[in-house]
């Protein structure tokens, strides 16, 4: 499951750790238990064990910090499909994104907020004295660690949190949700450019200021800002579309009076020319009755195909794969995708059938459209 391993539940959000994970944790156990054991040499093989602790708790507070995006969601109805903790950090899936810029706000500074928070706890318990030796050690390292996750966090380029809340101040100042998306699209493939920059530099030796980490995360920004970049293009040209202008031409659509021979006709010889097995059955209102097969003819002897009608074989169509004509194409998107079907019948305000929406169709309109902006 592209190397991510179900750990379990938390608070109903299924969790998940990607094998990319492992790598960090032993990487991170690496270099706390180095430290442990500079710092305090009578620890001994302790460190080692200190060092995984102290690595399972730095992987708690970026669960934590997913948790704080993930409660401030559900707070505005928005369901979370999933956590899941990767080489750099973690990322709560959510169903959907938030309806106004102030909620996208609000989820975005969220797991900055718990971050900032535990940096808060954790400082003020090595202060109060409670606790001294490996054991303050790794809780002020924790709390630093902390600080560091909320303000790296809080870098104004998308995929980072801080990419979040420009894309909602640009939302609504703009008023244009995918204007914002783009900005902070934009401030993110910079700031991934830079990165990897520095990181060439460091590894070339020409500059002291970053490392061959420098260069991964930058390219890792790069890569995520670019598809939240094409995402946003792509979503907005949806948002300009209903399920109208998605209709095909010559959709499949047939008459309840058509007779089985008509039928044949249409499919094999006439205007579709076998490209469909399955067509829309027209009512005498020019309502949706149902849909027929091809598989009728065989069940039929084709000398009798004359006696009967459309109508007689139609199969009810689910609501779920019906769409308004007057939707949003980039709702309906998320129709085909939810009910993992290529094609939806259109039905217009007054209740008649306008015809077939295929996924293909959608494509083909975007290149279209991608081809007429001006270059």
């Amino acid at each position: 499951m592209n190397g991510n391993l179900r750990v379990g539940n938390l608070f109903g959000i299924p969790f998940f750790i990607n094998v990319s994970w492992l790598l960090v944790l032993g990487l991170v156990v690496l270099n706390f238990s180095s430290g442990l054991a500079a710092q305090f040499p009578w620890l001994g093989n302790q460190a080692w064990g200190l060092g995984l602790v102290s690595g399972l708790l730095l992987f708690a507070s970026v669960l934590l910090h997913e948790l704080g995006h993930s409660f401030a969601a559900k707070q505005q109805g928005i369901g979370v499909n999933s956590i899941t903790l990767f080489l750099f950090g973690g990322l709560a899936n959510l169903e959907g994104e938030a309806e106004t810029p102030e909620g996208a706000f609000s989820i975005a500074v969220a797991g900055p907020l718990v971050s900032l928070a535990l940096f808060g706890l954790l400082t003020a318990v090595v202060g109060s004295g409670i606790i001294t030796g490996p054991l303050a050690a790794i809780v002020g390292l924790l709390a630093y660690i902390n600080l560091t996750l909320a303000t790296f966090n809080m870098i104004p380029g998308l995929p980072l949190d801080g990419g979040n809340v420009l894309k909602a101040i640009v939302w609504k100042v703009t008023g244009n949700r995918y204007r914002g998306i783009r900005w902070a699209s934009r401030v993110g493939q910079l700031i991934g450019w830079s990165a990897i920059g520095l990181g060439v530099l460091s590894v070339l030796g020409f500059s002291n200021t970053g490392s061959f980490w420098t260069l991964i995360i930058g390219w890792f920004l790069l890569q995520n800002a670019g598809q939240s970049a094409q995402s946003a293009t792509i979503q907005e040209s949806l948002s300009e579309f209903t399920a109208a202008d998605a209709v095909l031409t010559n959709s499949p659509v047939v008459s309840e009076s058509n007779t089985l021979r008509d039928l044949a006709d249409m499919a094999v010889v006439e205007d579709f020319g076998g490209q469909w097995k399955r067509f829309l059955v027209q009512g005498e209102q020019d309502e949706l009755v149902g849909t027929v097969g091809l598989d009728v003819l065989k069940s039929i002897a084709s000398s009798q195909w004359v006696d009967h009608h459309d109508h007689e074989f139609a199969q009810p169509l689910a609501q779920e794969v019906q769409v308004q004509a007057d939707q949003p194409l980039l709702d309906v998107m998320g129709q085909l995708e939810s009910q993992g079907v290529q094609a939806l019948a259109v039905i217009r305000s007054n209740g008649t059938l306008m015809g077939l929406l295929e996924k293909a169709q959608i494509v083909r309109l975007l290149q279209h459209e991608g081809q007429a902006q001006p270059a």
